[in-house]
């Protein structure tokens, strides 16, 4: 079979001709706006973002009926993106974290609405009382990773972060819709400059956590975390020990992100 055998589908085309003039447009496009970028009439741009708005990937401002792109865009190339420095930047580095802090170590990043495993040291450290970790999902309010993600991410992506937890029914929703611990988590983890999580999450009520974040310029790529019995230390005990291993591998991951 031709690679040419079958016809270009012209809405596909449209679709992503659409999607890459959003991009263009930092504060959001109007109708009219798209149509004069993407040259296509505004009843074909009205029905393509109507398309990419129930799908997920573009949301209308009530306030001036312009469209945003939402952070499911992101599905689109991070999965590439994030394998690529994961894989060849960070794990090497992990490894060498490892023979350092003893307790074990995650690298998580962003999907949907939660952080997700991708890289651990769990399955390798003496001291793990876990073993399969890569895939697990962290709820973003009640985990170490998931608030040092949730407070250095941009306050516009944050706003968005929220809407999806709140649309959600589960305990995390509850805790979004809560702007007074919202604030409080903020500006606290801000403070500290790391993410923690002593005995917070329900699900694993023995453990304690320390987190920061992997940045590249104003977006947060993902998170690393070092994961500890709670009983073993206090948080500060564990961020007077571990964060400056930490950190000088996060400085690692961001320069070779940066030069790759």
């Amino acid at each position: 079979m031709s690679e040419t055998e079958y016809k270009a589908v012209r809405g596909l085309i449209r679709g992503l001709a659409l999607i890459n003039g959003l991009n263009r447009f930092d504060g959001g496009a109007s109708t009219a706006q798209l149509a004069e970028h993407s040259g296509l009439h505004r009843t074909t741009v009205r029905r393509l973002l109507e398309t990419l708005q129930a799908e997920g990937y573009v949301r209308r401002s009530e306030s001036d009926d312009s469209y945003r792109l939402t952070l499911k865009v992101r599905e689109l190339s991070e999965g590439f993106r994030d394998e690529q420095w994961i894989s060849s930047i960070a794990a090497p580095l992990l490894g060498e974290l490892l023979q350092e802090v003893v307790w074990p170590t995650d690298l998580c990043t962003l999907d949907v609405d939660a952080m997700v495993i991708r890289e651990t040291t769990h399955r390798f450290s003496r001291l793990s009382f876990h073993r399969s970790m890569v895939g697990r999902r962290l709820p973003l309010l009640m985990t170490a990773t998931g608030r040092a993600y949730f407070a250095f991410c941009p306050a516009a992506e944050r706003e968005e972060l929220i809407e999806i937890m709140i649309s959600r029914d589960d305990e995390q929703s509850v805790l979004a819709r809560d702007r007074r611990f919202i604030e409080r988590l903020v500006e606290h983890t801000l403070n500290k400059g790391y993410g923690e999580n002593y005995a917070h999450w329900g699900k694993e009520r023995k453990i304690a956590a320390i987190a920061t974040p992997i940045l590249q310029g104003q977006r947060v790529m993902g998170c690393l975390n070092l994961v500890y019995i709670a009983k073993a230390m206090p948080i500060e005990e564990a961020a007077r020990r571990y964060l400056g291993a930490m950190r000088r591998v996060v400085t690692k991951i961001e320069e070779g992100v940066t030069g790759s």
